[in-house]
């Protein structure tokens, strides 16, 4: 069974940096595009950061770049997200998916239409506050 395990979510301060974890099993990544998205209360999901393993290009969004890391670890069929300099607009709850049909990572924007068949964790909470 393909599932896929998001972790590494809590609350942190304005400023504060935390590193989730997404955890695959059931298939292997290596060729793929493994993406972050998330999702604030009220607002729709939003593509945040995308690998693609084949030649570990990145994408990230024009609010998080600069601060915001993705990095993976194939041995482990994980993949990270790094977030330095937190801000409270960060706050949200963040998903990991996959999609074996993606060798690429699509542009940010078209993320969320691109991984709608796709595989994807539970999501795990990111509260942002003093």
């Amino acid at each position: 069974e393909v599932q896929l395990q998001a972790s590494g979510g809590g609350l942190v301060q304005p400023g504060g940096s935390l590193r989730l974890s997404c955890a695959v099993s059931g298939f292997t990544f290596d060729d793929y595009a493994m993406a972050w998205f998330r999702q604030a209360p009220g607002k729709e999901r939003e593509g945040v950061s995308c690998i693609a393993m084949s030649d570990r290009s990145t994408r990230y969004s024009d609010s998080v770049k600069g601060r915001f890391a993705i990095s993976s670890d194939n041995a482990k069929n994980t993949v990270y997200l790094q977030m330095n300099s937190l801000k409270p607009e960060d706050t949200a709850v963040y998903y990991c998916a996959a999609d074996p049909r993606l060798f690429a990572c699509p542009p940010v924007t078209e993320m969320p239409s691109y991984y709608t068949a796709g595989y994807w964790g539970q999501g795990t909470l990111v509260t942002v506050s003093s």
